[in-house]
């Protein structure tokens, strides 16, 4: 049996799908792209049900047997000719892993991150905003639900795990990143949501392992383009960006002690960005959108407290045009206005549910 005909006698099966809010179109080319661990060989996995198992080949570039038997263009071409293939499945791919693509009536290509070809139609997954997670959680208390979430996080792979969540946090970061890449992912925890230039990243890596300063920028560049780090441009300060970790819960685990407002603060950034929301820090006072709308995350701030402090920040509020101010809690609920300006504070499920609706 040679290889092309291993990989299409078998493929992996999903089990216990849960549906998210990504789907794939039928018949189009489609790349499909997103940060490691969020799910996309799930949902093309899903997406495959609906056809007969011969019509699809799927190959997966991680596969340790193409390590020292690279895939000849010509010979797919021909094995999914003489075996009528319809969807052609290239997962884990990375740029020019091939010359080309062959001609198939579908394909779809899985990457970290989008290829440059207009001719495969970009769809992004990130990992699971709270709707999805509830879903995966099918739990109805919401108390329950929220603290899993943020003991878990928004990985699919944490979703579902109950006692075991460190074990499996353990797998993916010893699974998914080499070890230089690991000791990296370290340094970046430890400074989560700092304000950083990717000079001063290279300082502290090099105090802590052997590193060269061009593996240093080129890892963070290639991180920042998958969306495993994310750096947010600041309105108030001009030295450096705000830096955080694609999901809370795994910055969490690399580090010792972070404080539950700094995971608090991590969870409403990347809500927003999961709902395609441009923000800018203001310095340490919160989130503005493009249209000038404050978020800020304060999970146990009482009404009057924030009044208060909302008082003394007024005139920072006005120098940068701040139309609107939005208080992101954990339970809390209330709503006052200072010279025509409104405050109103939700709660993070309600909040993170009417961010999704308007977008």
């Amino acid at each position: 049996m040679n290889l092309l005909e291993y990989y299409h006698n078998q493929y992996p099966k999903n089990e216990n799908f849960v549906p998210r809010k990504c789907s794939l179109l039928e018949n189009a080319d489609i790349n499909l792209f997103g940060v490691r661990g969020s799910g996309k060989t799930s949902i093309v996995l899903d997406y495959l049900e609906q056809t007969e198992h011969e019509e699809i080949l799927y190959i997966d570039f991680d596969d340790p047997n193409l390590i020292f038997n690279p895939l000849d263009i010509l010979l797919l071409q021909r094995y999914i000719d003489k075996h009528n293939i319809q969807i052609l499945v290239l997962d884990h791919y990375a740029e020019d892993f091939l010359s080309r693509f062959p001609n198939v009536p579908q394909l779809i290509v899985v990457s970290r991150v989008p290829l440059q070809l207009n001719t495969l139609m970009r769809i992004e997954l990130f990992p699971l905003d709270y709707e999805e997670f509830l879903a995966f959680e099918n739990i109805a208390i919401h108390a329950q639900g929220f603290k899993h979430f943020l003991r878990s996080g928004t990985l699919p792979l944490l979703a579902r795990s109950q006692k075991t969540s460190m074990l499996t946090m353990k797998y993916f970061f010893k699974s998914s990143f080499s070890e230089q890449e690991q000791k990296l992912l370290l340094i970046l925890a430890h400074h989560h949501t700092k304000h950083l230039t990717t000079y001063q990243i290279y300082t502290f890596a090099k105090e802590k392992f052997k590193v060269s300063k061009d593996w240093v920028y080129q890892t963070i560049k290639s991180f920042s383009k998958e969306k495993l780090i994310l750096f947010i441009d600041d309105r108030y300060e001009k030295s450096g960006k705000k830096m955080l970790l694609f999901d809370f819960a795994f910055a969490k685990y690399l580090t010792i002690g972070q404080p539950f407002i700094l995971q608090f603060d991590t969870m409403v950034a990347l809500a927003l960005m999961k709902h395609d929301i441009e923000v800018q820090t203001l310095g340490i006072h919160g989130y503005v959108t493009k249209n000038n709308e404050l978020i800020i995350p304060a999970p146990f701030e009482s009404e009057e407290s924030l009044w208060v402090k909302s008082q003394s920040k007024f005139s920072l509020y006005k120098k940068h045009g701040i139309t609107r101010v939005t208080i992101v809690t954990v339970t809390n609920a209330y709503a006052y206005t200072i010279e025509k300006l409104g405050f109103e504070a939700l709660p993070f499920d309600e909040w993170s549910v009417i961010n999704n609706e308007e977008n």
